[in-house]
């Protein structure tokens, strides 16, 4: 017999496996006709009864044994009988794990590369309020809370360099678009309350050409990977900083925003080995949205035309401008990655193409 919550005692039904630990029963190994597992038919035990009845001596033995044996063979059908109750309760503990995915509540979105915690969405807590971008704020206690500062410095060639000087955060452009995870995440820049680009770190070019003349304000706050605003107080994390845009530019390193007829630069089109010309209408995209194929290493040129303000975004790639109502507007690429790539625009939420780089 064997222990294994599959095989077949023989002695569960056999009326007289008192005589199998004598070695005669047809329970007992090496008798005829018995098999592991095998369970004694009415008639065969009814034979087997007969048979040892006629032996002298016999009953008497049996007797002894059941005495001596009874008590063990007991004990081993309840072993048995809970090592297989066991293995049922871990069979359906592990069933249940696998329904519910990696061993938790069931979660309706989960990247590679991202923790349960942020599967879930746990971290602070997500208030009604809207920064004024329109996004909700998730308030986090002040002790441990992300901070940012902003650096504005101007650039030798054009515009400035912007940095963001941040504590008890990291930026995490591979899980943009995934739960929120405390102290991670990315953050906007806005001129003047609008949007100019996303930033997934801490540096950032801001051209000359994307701010006019004047005194202007720049914005940084801090988003989490679920596009909500980190908060301490009802308040969003974020940082701002004067900026002055002088009139005209000298040579190559002036710092102010030159007039667009004063020594324009070469169009972007012109460096591009392909261009897409795009015009956003009352919601609408002309040519309707359709793959740009491209050979690895080839630089594009995206000329798009919105009809309100909005920001142009390469996926894949992370790259963003600020797209003026009704002002055209190039973004230059180079295709170095293979691979599907959309195109779209941020607040519109369009798609305008998709760039397939083979």
């Amino acid at each position: 017999m064997t222990d294994s919550p599959e095989a077949i005692d023989p002695c569960v039904t056999c009326v007289t496996c008192v005589t199998c630990a004598d070695g005669a029963g047809p329970g007992a190994p090496g008798a005829a006709g018995a098999a592991p597992g095998r369970r004694s038919t009415a008639g065969e035990a009814s034979a087997a009864g007969a048979s040892r009845a006629a032996r002298p001596g016999r009953t008497a033995r049996a007797a002894r044994t059941a005495r001596a044996a009874g008590p063990g063979r007991a004990g081993g059908r309840n072993r048995r009988a809970a090592r297989t109750a066991a293995l049922i309760t871990l069979a359906l503990v592990l069933a249940g794990g696998a329904a519910t995915g990696c061993g938790g509540r069931a979660t309706t979105h989960h990247k590679p590369g991202t923790s349960h915690e942020q599967a879930s969405g746990t971290a602070g807590t997500l208030l009604d309020v809207t920064d004024p971008a329109g996004h909700k704020l998730r308030e986090v206690p002040a002790d441990g809370a992300p901070e940012v500062r902003l650096v504005v410095r101007p650039d030798s060639e054009d515009g400035w360099n912007l940095q963001l000087a941040v504590k008890n955060f990291r930026f995490t452009p591979d899980s943009t678009g995934g739960a929120a995870l405390t102290g991670a995440g990315h953050a906007h820049l806005e001129l003047d309350g609008r949007k100019l680009a996303r930033l997934y770190g801490p540096w950032f070019h801001l051209s000359a050409a994307q701010v006019p003349e004047g005194e202007h304000t720049l914005t940084v706050r801090l988003y989490a990977d679920d596009h909500t605003a980190w908060a301490v107080s009802g308040k969003p994390v974020e940082a701002t900083a004067a900026l002055t845009a002088a009139p005209g530019a000298s040579g190559g390193h002036g710092h102010g925003s030159a007039p667009p007829s004063a020594q324009p630069d070469p169009p972007a089109s012109e460096q591009a080995d392909r261009t897409v010309t795009i015009t956003v209408r009352d919601g609408e995209v002309t040519p309707a949205p359709a793959r740009t194929e491209l050979r690895r290493g080839e630089r594009v040129a995206l000329r798009v035309t919105s009809d309100r303000a909005d920001t142009l975004h390469v996926h894949g790639y992370d790259k963003e401008v600020a797209l003026p109502a009704g002002q055209e507007t190039t973004l230059t690429l180079t295709a170095d990655r293979t691979g599907l790539f959309e195109v779209e625009t941020h607040e519109s939420r369009l798609v305008l193409t998709q760039l397939l780089v083979r």
